[in-house]
């Protein structure tokens, strides 16, 4: 009887095991893909997003000038307060709004707390205020765009060539958030950088788990007109030519975690295995009590 309830039990338990495990597809990244674009040269095309700016953004502005004249002047004297200078630079020169620098980010409440007072702040009306040059217009334009026109508004002050306007963001600030305890990458990061993949920002924080959900990870995007929400799957090879394969400054990155892994089975065989064991002995133990009722 005993005998004919445990090869009951592991024909039970045997499927269980077969769907339960992780196989190799589920944690490989970027595996090869048909569907993966190239061009006629062998190679995968850039797809980087050109990032707008949007409400509530922060920015960093710094001119450069000249130590000569009036608005020279104006600016470093302005401006200068708080900033950094690299060395042999007269610091009369540079005129800064915001700060200059390394920010962190996963600290305390989030973000750099020097930049948030010192930077430009995008208010409701998707302006900034530059003081002694006004509101200019900021949201749904890029960078670029905004330091032009801030340029050609310094460019009033100096003779051509005599100053540089310089308009950044803290880097690219990112947040990345799993579900379960597992993850150990979880929280706000920067880096300071002009592109970052998501291959590479996972690399930067440790890599994935084998419980992640490579399959549907899931990325929110902020966008002007609002957030963009969108899957990609780091397992296919073609992942690279997605917009999304480029992180953009403000995105959440959510990892999700497999069922499998929820239930305590498919993290690895030796976890699947010692786990099948322990119902097959619960199982029999209860099947024992049971019958010297």
């Amino acid at each position: 009887m005993i005998r004919n309830f445990k090869y009951l039990s592991l024909l039970l338990i045997l499927p269980f095991f077969i769907t339960s495990c992780i196989t190799k597809k589920d944690v490989r990244y970027m595996q090869p893909n048909e569907n993966l674009v190239i061009n006629e040269e062998g190679l995968v095309p850039y797809n980087i997003p050109v990032y707008r700016i949007t409400k509530n953004d922060i920015l960093n502005l710094n001119i450069v000038t000249t130590p000569k004249g009036d608005a020279a002047q104006f600016y470093s004297t302005l401006n200068t307060s708080g900033s950094t200078v690299a060395p042999g630079v007269n610091p009369t020169t540079i005129g800064t709004l915001g700060r200059v620098g390394i920010g962190t980010g996963g600290s305390g409440g989030g973000g750099n707390t020097n930049f948030y007072f010192n930077g430009l702040k995008v208010d409701s009306n998707g302006d900034i205020n530059v003081f002694g040059i006004g509101y200019i217009k900021a949201e749904g334009r890029t960078i670029d765009d905004v330091t032009k026109e801030i340029q050609d508004k310094v460019n009033e002050n100096f003779q051509d060539g005599k100053s540089q306007v310089r308009l950044n963001t803290d880097g690219i600030t990112y947040y990345i958030l799993g579900d379960t305890e597992a993850v150990a990458i979880t929280g706000e990061k920067v880096a300071h950088k002009n592109t970052l993949t998501i291959m590479e920002a996972l690399a930067i924080n440790g890599g994935l788990n084998k419980s992640v959900d490579r399959k549907t990870v899931v990325i929110h995007r902020k966008l002007p007109e609002g957030i963009k929400i969108a899957k990609i799957d780091l397992t296919r090879e073609d992942v690279m030519n997605s917009p999304y394969y480029y992180v953009q400054n403000g995105d959440e990155i959510y990892l999700n975690t497999r069922g499998k892994s929820l239930n305590g089975l498919g993290k690895d065989p030796v976890q699947t295995i010692t786990t099948g064991i322990s119902l097959i002995t619960t199982a029999l133990s209860v099947y024992l009590i049971l019958t010297r009722l």
